[in-house]
């Protein structure tokens, strides 16, 4: 066994991980207890890694070599790299040479190592001649990098991880941290229990897991949050709480802000925010005087037409009280996505150049084009994310180039950036995984290398550059994508620039990724050379000495910059922080009669954006199965809804077909889906045939104007219930190594219900138990009225449920069917699949009596007998709450009756007998609440406004 230290490729959080390899597979994984970024942590997604890496059901899902499609609608062909990367350097060059080279565009990811994304940013903006590339990180932190410039003169985050065990106040806003960054969870809880003093306040339309430690929780209105920081300013000012020598001192601006701060009354900003006067000023309060206040902030101030508004709204608090550059205290803004801070440092912004520099600035145009060796860079900026696809969607841009993502799920507006995929001449989608959505409309598939294979750097949200080390060899004819786009490049640069040197002479040799991927990183290092990122005192070799350093880290020092601005000084023409007058704007889309509900989207605990690898696991499926939209349980009891019923959402871009559930942690006319169900798990087709888009078919493409973020975080729409009386439930388990097809082929025939959800699902067993893991598909559908028998007994056989040991009953002239399947196992018989059509009343004992793999050995041709009561009773294990250690909780319940004493008492005893939270720790939050709710006294209820 070998064990190469890594990284994690999920949040931005950059977790070290130890992957442990055996020849070409990933065998297990832990956190690296030397990374001083998680210190041998790991969450759910993370401690899971290596099953998502070499299992067979995530080898089935897989791209392993270049495939062409003559036509759009055809099955992709397999062909050579070398013809590959020549008949997209052909159509580039012939769109350039016709159009010009604003015709082509780039989409990149930040989940890109800094050397793939430098090589495709100089791609762009250097041989082509183009700004047009952007990346996803414009969804998740181009706002918070607005904000930083705007605010402080640079894009970076002034503050640290260890900050958080030095702050007196924590102030959580626009972040449910508790499941999009756990590991940073992990070390707010020990900060907590070592210094109970600590206050932590929680601003959020939702009441997360997150906000169950707060000591006081604000239930902001959607998009209330700059009239929430104006108003907190305003009562600072009344009663005295800012500092004026840091003011004077260090900053501009603060009598235009405080000219418009006095109009953001105590009495205004409840009644916009829907908080109560006393707990805004509770938080105020809270937030100026505590001797170290540190704010931790996400994508609920980044995803909003405000979202520049909203990032620099909360800086003004911090400059305007001197709660920054020192011990626990600053704006500390969470990235996203693992490498979103890297793709900003080399400019992969369709606004920006290398090292933080401006495309607006002549001078930092020359800087870089005399680093590049072209003549100049192009000034115009280049088109954002969505600009870009609704360029395309306009004929504007004619060729999309698009790289370790997946916006046919991920971007706002599902139905312009379909049609934007449609209507380019030339579609590049250069991928690890084959079953991105946006691969169906490709004209040209690159297979990429991916987490455990690839090689380079990445940066994390406190400014820490770790080296990843690929572990495995690239399986397939995977390349990486640095060098996926170096070959392009050159093949590129023979049509528009015969017989000139190179502008990319690095190694792509497979046997030597490391000193081709040093030799890219070289050249960025060298940009940053007097800049306010400056590396010139890193390397390669002091990454692998010492372990990961934070930036600035310039020639002639040895360590990075834990805190930025102690000193004062600020990154701006005179050194002095600039407050930003900001007056409170409405969301884009505010909800009204027609459309009477605030749909909010978010992530889920155990799964990661487009679920392209999370989504292969069918353990990861334990604590959210499938999905759904939340509705506050007076808003469907006035609608007569009840828990499972489908229900149309509809905004004003389209409607998709979703079971519902109450939730009370989500507020009144609010509703709250999960952004990761696209048409990879959620469809079904429209009235005129139109397969439907998953959550994003809803969300708005409006656009804060200063950062360009769109706002997925806010949409106004109507939730009407579904009259589908028609409805069937298909589970089976099913061989590992087909598995995937099995769902793939589900999956196709999604399209013809009015919905469909389809879902992997698993036995659940513990994470040290790997061996006696099954695998099996869920798929659910709704109808008007029964389908063909054809489709029914496609169904039936994919399931594996069309030979003789099967059961079935059907009733032609009701529109029922059902067939199960029994397999005798060693001890015992067991349900190994079901197919029920026309009447699911039943799903709850036998969903039940299959996934739990219960003995089933006694119910014979009684399990095809209609109703929704079992024949002989059967005990679900209830809601996974620990994927760990398969807890569910209604053995948390249980257990938690017999526990006794204070609730960190009752919570070690639960731990100690059932273990649940002692291994990853995403799910203690949701423990604690537990043990809250379960304890002998009635739990302190948090500070809250009645709205």
């Amino acid at each position: 066994m070998t064990e190469t230290r890594s990284t994690c490729p999920y949040c931005g959080v950059g977790c070290g991980v130890i992957i442990e390899s055996d020849g070409p597979q990933i065998t297990g994984v832990r956190g690296d207890p030397h990374h001083p970024a998680n210190f041998g942590r790991l969450c759910t997604k993370g401690s899971t890694l290596h099953l998502t890496a070499s299992s067979p059901v995530t080898l089935q899902t897989r791209l392993l070599q270049p495939q062409q499609r003559l036509q759009r609608t055809d099955t992709p062909q397999p062909l050579s790299w070398d013809a590959a990367l020549g008949l997209a350097a052909g159509q580039f060059a012939d769109i350039i040479q016709q159009h010009g080279p604003d015709a082509v565009g780039f989409y990149v990811s930040g989940q890109l190592l800094t050397e793939d994304y430098y090589v495709f940013n100089k791609l762009a903006k250097g041989l082509i001649g183009t700004n047009n590339i952007d990346t996803n990180s414009r969804l998740c932190m181009s706002s918070a990098v607005a904000g930083y410039k705007q605010t402080l003169g640079a894009d970076a985050p002034p503050a640290c991880y260890d900050d958080v065990k030095h702050a007196q106040c924590l102030f959580i806003v626009g972040s449910n941290a508790a499941w999009a960054h756990p590991i940073l969870f992990r070390r707010i809880e020990d900060a907590r229990a070592a210094n109970p003093g600590m206050k932590v306040i929680v601003a959020d339309p939702r009441r997360t897991d997150t906000a169950g430690m707060a000591d006081l929780f604000l239930p902001l209105q959607p998009g209330s949050d700059v009239m929430l920081f104006n108003g907190m300013l305003h009562l600072m000012l009344r009663e005295g709480w800012t500092d004026a020598k840091y003011i004077a001192a260090h900053t501009n601006g603060f009598a235009e802000l405080q000219a418009l701060v006095s109009e953001a009354t105590p009495e205004r900003v409840a009644e916009v925010c829907g908080i109560s006067v006393a707990d805004l000023t509770t938080a105020a309060k809270w937030f100026a005087t505590s001797a170290s206040t540190l704010s931790l902030y996400c994508q609920g101030l980044n995803q909003s037409s405000s979202g520049t508004a909203k990032n620099a709204t909360l800086i003004n608090l911090h400059l305007a009280t001197a709660q920054i550059g020192k011990p626990g205290a600053g704006p500390f803004s969470l990235t996203g996505q693992p490498n979103a801070m890297g793709g900003r440092e080399v400019g992969g912004l369709a606004n920006l150049l290398s090292a933080h520099r401006d495309l607006a600035n002549p001078q930092h145009r020359a800087e870089v084009a005399a680093l590049w060796g072209v003549a100049d860079v192009p000034a115009t900026p280049g088109k954002t994310a969505v600009e870009m696809f609704q360029a395309a969607a306009d004929g504007e841009i004619k060729a999309l180039w698009i790289a370790c993502t997946n916006p046919a799920q991920s971007m706002p507006d599902q139905a312009t950036v379909r049609r934007a995929l449609q209507r380019a001449e030339f579609v590049v989608v250069q991928e690890a995984f084959a079953t991105a959505a946006t691969c169906a409309y490709a004209d040209l598939l690159l297979p990429a290398t991916t987490w455990g294979e690839k090689t380079g750097t990445v940066t994390n949200s406190e400014r820490r550059i770790s080296r990843v080390r690929s572990a495995v060899p690239a399986p397939g004819e995977a390349r990486h994508d640095w060098a996926i786009a170096v070959q392009f490049a050159q093949q590129l640069e023979a049509r528009l620039r015969p017989g000139a040197p190179t502008l990319f002479p690095y190694t792509t040799a497979i046997d030597h990724a490391d000193a081709g991927a040093e030799a890219v990183w070289k050249e960025h290092r060298e940009s940053t050379r007097g800049r306010d990122l400056d590396i010139t005192g890193l390397s390669w070799s002091l990454l692998e000495s010492q372990g990961p350093q934070q930036w600035p880290l310039p020639e002639g020092t040895t360590t990075g910059k834990a805190r930025l601005y102690e000193d004062g000084i600020y990154p701006t023409a005179d050194g002095r922080a600039r407050f930003a007058a900001h007056a409170w704007q409405p969301v884009a889309e505010p909800r009204e009669s027609r459309y009477p509900f605030s749909l909010t989207t978010g992530r889920l605990r155990d799964q990661w954006h487009g679920m392209t690898r999370t989504g292969t696991l069918g353990r990861l499926f334990g604590h959210v199965a499938e999905p759904s939209v939340q509705l506050h349980p007076q808003d469907m009891e006035r609608r007569s809804l009840k828990n499972g019923d489908l229900v149309y959402v509809t905004s004003k871009r389209g409607t998709i077909v979703v079971p519902i559930q109450g939730d009370a942690t989500v507020g009144v006319s609010q509703a709250f889906m999960a952004m990761h169900w696209g048409s990879e798990f959620l469809s079904g087709c429209s009235s005129t045939g139109e397969r439907l888009a998953g959550v994003n078919a809803l969300t708005t493409s409006a656009y804060c104007p200063t950062s360009k973020q769109p706002e997925l975080k806010h949409a106004a729409v109507k939730i009407l219930k579904a009259e589908l009386p028609w409805t069937l439930l298909a589970m089976a388990w099913l061989p590992a190594d087909t598995a995937q097809a099995t769902r793939e082929a589900l999956s196709a025939l999604m399209a013809q219900f009015p919905f469909a959800s389809c879902v992997p699902f698993s036995n659940n067993t513990p994470l040290n138990e790997p061996g006696r893991e099954r695998v099996g598909v869920l798929l659910r559908a709704a109808a008007h009225e029964a389908p063909p028998d054809a489709t029914i007994e496609h169904i039936e056989s994919l399931m594996g449920l069309a030979g003789t040991d099967t059961q079935r009953y059907a009733d032609k002239k009701r529109g029922q069917r059902r067939a199960a399947r029994l397999v005798r196992r060693p001890d015992a018989m067991t349900l190994e699949g079901i197919v029920l059509a026309g009447d699911t009343s039943a799903e709850g004992w036998l969903k039940t009596l299959l996934q739990e793999e219960l003995p089933a050995q006694s119910y014979g041709r009684l399990l095809l007998v209609p109703g929704a009561k079992a024949p002989v009773a059967v005990q679900s294990r209830g809601k996974t709450v620990c994927t760990c250690f398969n807890v569910a909780d209604i053995a948390i319940t249980t257990e938690l009756a017999r526990c006794h004493g204070t609730d960190a008492d009752r919570l070690a005893q639960l731990q100690g007998t059932l273990r649940c939270g002692t291994n990853c720790g995403s799910c203690l939050p949701e423990l604690k609440r537990m043990v809250r709710a379960t304890g002998p006294l009635a739990p302190k209820p948090l500070a809250q406004a009645t709205i």
